[in-house]
């Protein structure tokens, strides 16, 4: 852009691409009660316990690892990983995480979903904006736990197929495009990292919010904004 210029207008915003964990529902108060449940662990045999914790903590360490891998990475290859520093069969690894990190956190979604998601998808709907997930773990229980089924689409996955590579890549930033028929400029996503949710984002062409504090490391994203809310982004979106 030339000195004294206009500023470019920005194409409006026809589609929106949500995270779902952190982003549409609260970890903090989910972790603290699943905290709460895991004390029970013990109660089955102290050495037992630890080794599942040790488990679980490997297998979300293992994901951030296997983000930067060139060729993306399949979910058992993260079990494989968790295993491995567990000390744990596959097998093992695999049913532990179904069971604390896919079904048991599911009852308690309902009392974490984010405030002001109702009117901000009520928002959506009314300026005829779409609305897709894209997240890490496969979302259909979560969603169908938030009273959310049927509400997104796409709803996508990074361990799908037709992606096959954790956020950052942009792969499942650009697939979500394909299936809507839009260009990345035309979308936005929103989510709760920098490093993942944003990076992703710019790498794809795709305008990004972040829900969190404000932070000037923002400014290293592309197309970039911080809210403190959902409830602050129908703001933005109204702006477009």
């Amino acid at each position: 852009m030339t000195a004294g210029s206009p500023p470019q207008q920005k194409k409006p915003i026809k589609a929106v691409l949500f995270d779902l964990d952190g982003t549409l529902y609260r970890q903090r108060p989910l972790r603290l009660l699943m905290a709460l449940e895991l004390l029970t662990l013990p109660l089955t045999g102290p050495g037992k316990a630890v080794a599942r914790l040790r488990a679980l903590r490997a297998f979300r360490t293992a994901q951030e690892q296997l983000r930067h891998a060139a060729s993306g990475s399949a979910p058992r290859s993260q079990a494989e990983t968790a295993a491995a520093a567990s000390g744990l069969a596959v097998a093992e690894v695999e049913a532990l995480v179904a069971d604390w990190m896919v079904r048991r956190p599911l009852k308690y979604l309902p009392f974490c979903r984010a405030a002001g998601l109702t009117a901000l998808l009520a928002q959506l709907d009314a300026a005829g904006i779409r609305a897709g997930i894209l997240s890490d773990y496969p979302a259909d229980m979560k969603l169908r736990a938030l009273g959310l089924d049927k509400r997104f689409w796409p709803v996508l996955c990074a361990t799908d197929t037709e992606i096959g590579a954790f956020k950052p890549s942009p792969r499942g930033y650009r697939r979500a495009c394909e299936l809507w028929g839009l260009d990345p400029a035309d979308v936005l996503y929103v989510g709760d990292r920098l490093d993942v949710d944003a990076a992703g984002a710019a790498a794809a062409g795709m305008r990004c919010a972040i829900i969190g504090r404000a932070t000037t490391d923002a400014a290293g994203y592309a197309d970039c904004v911080m809210v403190s809310s959902l409830e602050r982004l129908t703001g933005v979106v109204d702006g477009h």
